[in-house]
């Protein structure tokens, strides 16, 4: 994701105002900036809802507003720990509230107020916590004033300013009004981790009641009053539209008020979903089908392959790897595919939207706020000011909810009902019409000395672009090179003197998006798959090869030695039982894997143990940490053991979990999570447990059957005993 936006220090810290008799903080508001009501109440007297991410109310009450989606990832707890720390605040006062959308609360990394790429607490370590430290400065001014001391001899503990010399304690309820009143400072200076009473910790999470108890309202919970219910009849093939509608039939059933064509086919709206899905089932829709209409798994395997046999962009290159392979001792080649996958995430999309002459609102579990509401302006014609993004909890996000289509659905049915509609799909729907994770194909080569070490790496990837498709890169002829389409492949910290990177865009017209760990879930597979077969080529063991190849980098090297010591490498394992390793790089933290895994006489795996250990840089709730990196396993061993989109006559075949196979509670294996103590800046949490799954899990295959795994899903009847 491009598009980088700096904000200063200074500026972060700009606005500081009283509001209801209390105290708010947060970014200095631009132009356009409004509450989640809509309405502006910049300069406005009385309780409001303003763009800022800390409020302190007068009854002590901290609020932190949220910028980023809560999908259950844990960022409406990490995101306010950061601003509690440096506020020194009562964690039991802390509340939270998601952000409107708004550019005030757009993603540093990433340019737009968006959810993804492990970013956000990234992106938002520093600007959070300068928020309260500023908070906490002005807090401490406010009570030294009104005890006429300075305010270098007060110190602040647990959501009080304290004068020790005195004995006299201030609560920050009791000084918001004044705090609110005194100008907000140039600078806030910030804790040392040493410092450091909220970070760190494993704390109970704030959304968690809310899910318990029932009260938390996801995106397919919206239901603003008088709303319909639509469904979308979609053409089965990628690219095709109706030819023909015959909705007489449908118009019949009891509960259907209309039936409109929009952009992504034909909508039935109603009362109820069942009557909206009865109405869309007595549909009689003749297709176009499109130029794509002949479209199969087998042919865009083999366009693939044709393109590999051409060169491609250069990602990576250093020394000369086809000399290297030309004079290399030993030389070993592969390919490897992957395979086309959906998000499938628990909560279907759903969408719900309320437009008027005047105003549009759209309440969505959604990823991506700027995209959205940038979709509603481009369907109403509607200015910024007068769209507004209702961020709901998501039921799972993984990268599937920063798209818009969903978006769009739900802002076209409701111009066309003059009225709220809420748009759901069903679990075919969303199947067969996601934004799928690229397939690729991909040719490697790798060159040995007589020691059995590489000393050449060539790789060839060929697939689809994901940013090509988002239109974040125009063209890749001008030597550009898509990044998610070659991490893990063209960044990998190993040293092998000649290392050589390509790769090849070819476009087969399937829709493609972000996946949960983007390219590095795939390309992970292929890099430490490949790096096994180095190993075995050079009668190496495969984690001492790697900690040799990991010499000059200690965080990576780290990592891997935990995970081998924990999990014990090298030690006896129950008979039938064998171990693999991975480990990768992504999102600025680094993950290793050890798996331990026995194959039955029918093929089928079986994986009894992970050990995953971690270093994310500095903590901010272990508890987190722990819960993603199992969550990333799961995701990860879902896909290695079942995940296959394949494609025929131009549709998807697979259409619910009965053929899109999810991981059983029987077949989930033991996981032990270690995480390294680390000072360096925090890394992503939310996607890095997925990539090393699978290599793992294929190199513990190689040890018990002596069998590579070179195309996932890990098919059993390749592993069957004859």
């Amino acid at each position: 994701m491009n598009g980088i936006t700096n904000v200063s220090r200074r500026d972060f810290l700009k606005t500081g105002a009283t509001v209801g008799g209390g105290l708010v903080l947060g970014i200095a508001l631009r132009a356009g900036a409004r509450t989640r009501g809509g309405q502006s109440q910049a300069g406005k007297a009385g309780p409001f809802e303003p763009n800022a991410f800390l409020r302190v109310a007068t009854d002590g009450a901290v609020t932190i507003i949220v910028p980023q989606s809560e999908m259950g990832q844990g960022v409406a707890t990490s995101l306010p720990m950061l601003v509690a720390e440096e506020l020194d605040a009562d964690w039991k006062t802390v509340r939270y509230e998601q952000a409107p959308a708004d550019k005030a609360y757009a993603n540093p990394l990433l340019g737009m107020q968006l959810t993804g790429g492990s970013t956000s607490v990234r992106s938002f370590w520093e600007p959070l916590r300068l928020a309260g430290a500023a908070a906490r400065a002005m807090l401490i001014a406010a009570a030294a004033k009104a005890w006429g001391v300075e305010a270098g001899t007060c110190q602040t503990e647990n959501g009080t300013v304290v004068h020790k010399a005195s004995g006299r304690k201030m609560t920050y309820g009791e000084l918001a009004a004044a705090a609110g009143r005194l100008p907000v400072p140039k600078t806030a200076p910030l804790k040392s981790p040493p410092e450091f009473t909220i970070l760190g910790k494993p704390l109970h999470r704030l959304d968690t009641p809310l899910k318990v108890d029932g009260r938390a309202a996801f995106g397919i919970d919206a239901a603003p009053e008088g709303a319909l219910v639509a469904t979308v009849e979609r053409c089965p093939t990628f690219g095709g539209k109706a030819a023909k509608v015959d909705d007489a039939a449908a118009k019949k059933v009891p509960g259907v008020r209309m039936v409109v064509p929009i952009s992504s086919g034909v909508c039935v709206i109603a009362d109820t979903f069942w009557a909206a899905k009865k109405g869309r089932e007595a549909l009689k829709v003749t297709w176009d089908n499109g130029p794509l209409a002949g479209l199969t798994s087998d042919k865009i395997t083999q366009a693939f392959e044709a393109a590999a046999k051409t060169a491609g962009t250069v990602a990576r290159n250093e020394g000369d790897a086809a000399k290297a392979l030309a004079s290399a001792a030993k030389r070993i080649d592969a390919v490897y595919q992957v395979p086309y996958l959906a998000h499938a995430t628990m909560e279907p999309m759903n969408s719900t939207a309320s437009v008027t002459k005047t105003r549009c609102d759209v309440w969505s579990p959604i990823q991506a706020q700027t995209m959205a509401q940038e979709t509603a302006m481009a369907i109403t014609g509607l200015p910024r000011e007068s769209v507004f993004i209702h961020t709901m909890f998501l039921g799972c996000g993984f990268g599937r909810r920063g798209e818009t289509d969903f978006i769009a659905d739900a802002v076209e049915a409701s111009k066309a009902a003059g009225a709220p509609v809420r748009v759901i799909w069903t679990r075919e729907d969303d199947i067969r019409h996601d934004h799928y994770r690229p397939a690729t194909y991909n040719t490697l080569s790798a060159g040995l000395d007589a020691k059995g070490q590489p000393t050449a790496w060539q790789a060839r990837i060929v697939g689809p672009s994901i940013f090509a498709a988002h239109g974040r890169i125009m063209s890749l002829k001008t030597g550009q090179v898509d990044p998610t389409s070659v991490e893990g492949l063209a960044d990998l910290a190993y040293e092998i003197p000649n290392y050589h990177v390509e790769y090849i865009e070819n476009e087969p017209g399937v829709p493609v998006g972000f996946w949960r760990s983007v390219g590095d879930s795939q390309n992970c597979f292929i890099a430490e798959s490949f790096m096994d077969e180095i190993a075995a080529a050079g009668k190496q063991d495969p984690y001492e090869l790697r900690r040799a190849l990991l010499a000059n980098h200690p965080r990576p090297r780290g990592v891997l030695e935990l995970a081998a010591t924990k999990a014990g490498w090298g030690k006896p394992l129950p008979a039938g039982t064998f171990r693999g390793l991975a480990m990768s790089q992504p999102y600025g933290s680094y993950v290793a894997e050890v798996v331990e895994v026995s194959v039955a006489n029918d093929g089928s795996v079986k994986v009894h143990r992970v050990v995953c250990a971690i270093d994310c840089g500095l903590h901010i709730n272990p508890d987190t940490i722990t819960a993603q990196m199992e969550g990333g396993i799961v995701y990860g061993l879902t896909a290695a053991l079942y995940g296959n989109i394949s494609i025929a006559g131009g549709a998807v075949e697979q259409g619910n979990f009965n053929d899109y196979q999810m991981l059983r509670f029987q077949d989930m294996p033991a996981v032990e999570v270690y995480i390294m103590d680390s000072t360096e800046a925090p890394g992503g949490v939310g996607e890095p447990g997925v990539p090393t799954l699978a290599p793992a899990v294929c190199n513990a295959i190689f040890a018990a059957t002596g069998k590579r795994i070179r195309r996932l899903p890990i098919r059993p009847e390749d592993l069957k005993k004859a």
